[in-house]
């Protein structure tokens, strides 16, 4: 027996909730799969479309709505429909992150900057206590001393300049 036929086998024989929870951690995280995750939201609610169950050799039929070209691309490439929920379905939920068409969301795009910024900070920190950020901080600050001190020479001269007899 191979090795996916196994999985099919033990995920078969589960309970429909146990396999509800196994999908859920399966497809979280995974922005292709948010339909998979908004269908397992709606089995939560009782919404769930009952029908004919799909297996590995269910044929999907295609939407019967016409391919419309873009006017952008020169209309040379037909851009699929986007599909659109019949009267009576549920909103879309978020999951993980992203909306059920898949856009992320302001709360995970906000989480993702903060961290970049957070791990950007942390770089820094850990840089200048190397021996070379050490290193480079106390050439900044020797290069800082020496710009202090010619500023304050360039001053003086000036008031000399000013100071003296016309």
């Amino acid at each position: 027996m191979s090795e996916t036929s196994e999985i099919l086998g033990r995920l078969a024989a589960l309970p429909d909730a146990d396999l509800v929870t196994v999908l859920r951690a399966a497809v979280a995280g995974r922005p292709g799969l948010v339909a998979v995750a908004a269908a397992l939201a709606q089995v939560d609610t009782g919404h769930a479309e009952t029908g004919s169950p799909v297996n590995l050799d269910t044929v999907i039929a295609e939407a019967d709505v016409a391919p419309v070209a873009s006017e952008q691309v020169g209309g040379a490439l037909p851009v699929p429909p986007v599909p659109h929920g019949g009267p009576g379905t549920a909103a879309p939920t978020p999951t993980g992150g992203y909306s059920a068409s898949g856009v992320p969301t302001f709360d995970a795009v906000r989480d993702k900057v903060e961290q970049r910024y957070g791990t950007a900070q942390g770089m820094g920190e850990l840089d200048r206590q190397t021996p070379a950020g050490r290193s480079a901080d106390e050439q900044w600050e020797t290069r800082e001393k020496a710009a202090r001190e010619r500023l304050a020479q360039i001053r003086k001269s000036m008031h000399r300049d000013d100071s003296g007899p016309e």
